[in-house]
């Protein structure tokens, strides 16, 4: 039987993820990053950037468990592990913290999903911001942001001038592909479920 989800509010939010979104589930298996697309959708449109790319990184960001818990134990076993829905960097993290003047910190991405996708939604408008307008026309922009969200801006911005990534860039890449039609599915429902209540 499925664990319910839970609203972890944050208090005193006043940012555009309204503060509030379902805890991950206990089971792995039961995670869906579809659970965030309304809490997408506000971010990617405060931060400037697609609700698609947004959702897509999300999907490739969901190889690892992200309840609380179980983001605690991962980051004993490994101090310097990613947090949040959108497996942030504390580097990361901190630039994005300073850049955008958030008062949370980076552990506060792993209890706060509604933090995590702001979080990652920012960082995304910050990597479309540091990439020229002409690239190779091999990658599309939005692939070369998620690119740039996997392996560093300094990486994309080498892929951007034609730069061949190397088999984990790859394999990410891979990955934004084939999950972009389920992100945009997902968004689509999502549309149609709000014109249909008027929402």
């Amino acid at each position: 039987m499925a664990e319910p989800s839970t609203a972890v509010p944050r208090p005193g939010s006043d940012g555009p993820d309204g503060g509030e979104a379902r805890t991950p589930p206990l089971r792995p298996a039961e995670y869906d990053p579809a659970d965030y697309a309304d809490c997408v959708l506000r971010s990617a449109e405060a931060a400037g950037v697609s609700p698609l790319l947004v959702l897509t990184v999300l999907y490739n960001e969901a190889y690892k468990p992200h309840h609380p818990l179980l983001e605690r134990l991962w980051q004993w076993w490994k101090p310097e592990a990613s947090f949040g829905v959108a497996n942030m960097h504390r580097a990361t993290f901190e630039r994005v913290r300073r850049a955008h003047g958030l008062p949370e910190r980076w552990q506060d991405l792993r209890d706060d999903p509604a933090f995590a996708v702001r979080a990652a939604a920012l960082h995304l408008a910050d990597l479309d911001r540091g990439l020229a307008e002409r690239h190779v026309r091999r990658y599309t922009r939005e692939e070369l942001l998620a690119l740039g969200y996997n392996a560093g801006e300094r990486n994309m911005r080498a892929f951007a001038r034609g730069v061949p990534p190397g088999p984990m860039a790859r394999s990410y890449l891979r990955r934004f592909r084939s999950y972009r039609p389920r992100a945009a599915a997902v968004l689509a429902d999502g549309r149609d479920r709000r014109e249909d209540t008027g929402s």
